[in-house]
């Protein structure tokens, strides 16, 4: 944290001409003495910074000094607010905002706050998003196991795994780290991970394989589907996956696709009612048609 606001203090200083010893300690919400022991450090460094005692007093970098501020362009910084903005969306806030603000802190910012594009990583259940991230975040840092009950398809089951990081990919969030069940590499949805707590346990950190830090790998569309699709319901097989995925014939719209997880798989055809016929493959067919017979089951009674 020392570094952060050393050089949180220093890009300060690089926009304004003289600020106060009070104004930054409230800006980093530290003390006036922790201030002044970081502007020794600044000084120490080799930056050439001036005190000024007095009415109008303050703090600022000598005259003639200059750092070159371009290290980033304009289009990269823009990237970086609007990431930062992103992770803002399921992170504590004040630390974001904090950092969004030494990024654009006057009118001849480098580049525009009102950055075009929003990102919202969160869930319908943010605050426990947020919750569970910061626990792991937390835990990742200080080299402690977490441990948490995991809901599958399988069932139910209680994990205790060394994270090593946080991954946002295909429209959710995951965990993955070594675990100790299985003794090998895995990630667990954070939807489907609940009653999370850190350990006070300590690992010592693994290399982690190349192969593994290939996270698509662990999503491998190897479950093929042949259906046909009414016409009607195009634009929702446009909008899940592009223009590309089907073709017209006269009986309607022909996918073939593979998919990563088949009860997703099967919730998603349900979800088109009769709109939809499967082809392929047949024992998905008649898990279909079962499903069908048991919904039909329920409304006759």
């Amino acid at each position: 944290m020392k570094l952060d606001r050393m050089l949180g203090i220093l890009t300060i200083l690089l926009q304004n001409d003289r600020v106060t010893a009070p104004y930054l300690a409230e800006k980093f919400e530290v003390n006036r003495r922790t201030i002044g022991r970081d502007i020794d450090a600044l000084c120490q460094a080799g930056i050439p910074i001036v005190t000024y005692q007095g009415t109008g007093g303050g703090i600022s970098i000598a005259e003639g000094f200059k750092l070159d501020k371009s290290i980033l362009t304009a289009g990269e910084l823009s990237d970086i607010i609007a990431a930062l903005k992103g992770i803002g969306s399921v992170s504590e806030q004040s630390q974001i905002e904090r950092t969004l603000d030494k990024l654009g802190a006057n009118a001849d910012a480098v580049v525009s706050m009102h950055e075009p594009i929003v990102i919202d990583l969160a869930s319908h259940y943010k605050g426990y998003l947020t919750e569970k991230i910061e626990t792991i975040k937390c835990a990742i840092l200080a080299g402690r196991l977490i441990e948490f009950d995991y809901y599958y398809g399988k069932g139910e089951s209680h994990r205790c795994i060394e994270p090593y990081l946080v991954i946002f990919q295909w429209t959710s969030w995951y965990v993955f780290g070594f675990c100790t069940k299985r003794q090998d590499w895995r990630m667990f949805k954070l939807n489907r991970l609940w009653n999370l707590s850190q350990s006070a346990e300590q690992y010592a950190m693994r290399d982690i394989p190349p192969d593994k830090r290939d996270f698509n790998s662990h999503f491998k569309d190897d479950i093929k589907l042949t259906a046909l699709f009414d016409r009607s319901v195009k634009h929702h097989l446009i909008e899940a996956y592009g223009p590309d995925c089907y073709y017209e014939t006269t009986e309607g719209l022909y996918f073939d696709i593979g998919f990563t997880n088949r009860s997703y798989m099967i919730s998603w055809l349900l979800s088109f009612g009769d709109k939809v016929k499967i082809l392929d493959p047949p024992d998905m067919i008649s898990e279909i048609q079962t499903i069908a017979k048991n919904i039909l089951s329920i409304y006759s009674c």
